[in-house]
């Protein structure tokens, strides 16, 4: 049998653990006080939808649109709802474009822990941001994703574009 080492998962592992264990991640950020909004990297608070930088990010600027309310069920949405995620959604792309420039975007949620979700409890949006060339060697060969930059310089950088 072939081994293959991925060590940066196990803080993704343990933290996905601790956390179904502690709650809902999203819940927790949104009921925090906003001055922990950094803390929990939550960049714009809506009157039903939320913007949170995603923890462990697929790449730079990796962020998710959330309802308010907690729901997996993605049916139940109501209109109001949809509505502002929609406009979020929007907004998220204006900022990282001004603040990143990428050549696209995937855009998208899973629906369930078989889509490929991990949490299936809060539906989220995921915003990935793309550049030509991003898939290079490193996931290809090594297995593993280069993230340049620390996920509090990528708050800050968007933060500024949602104020």
């Amino acid at each position: 049998m072939e081994i293959i080492w991925a060590p940066w998962r196990l803080s993704y592992v343990s933290k996905v653990t601790k956390e179904e264990k502690k709650g809902c991640f999203i819940c927790k950020a949104i009921e925090d006080n906003p001055s922990k909004d950094k803390e929990n990297l939550l960049l714009y608070r809506g009157q039903k939808a939320i913007v949170i930088l995603n923890r462990f990010p697929y790449n730079t600027a990796h962020l998710m649109v959330c309802p308010i309310r907690h729901t997996g069920n993605f049916l139940s949405l109501l209109p109001e709802e949809l509505a502002e995620i929609d406009e979020l959604l929007k907004r998220s792309v204006r900022a990282i474009k001004r603040a990143y420039n990428p050549d696209g975007f995937n855009i998208g949620l899973n629906l369930g822990k078989v889509s490929g979700g991990s949490v299936d409890t809060h539906i989220h949006y995921h915003v990935v941001p793309r550049w030509l060339g991003d898939t290079n060697f490193m996931p290809v060969i090594g297995g593993a994703k280069v993230i340049p930059q620390s996920l509090d310089e990528t708050y800050d950088i968007l933060k500024k574009f949602w104020e």
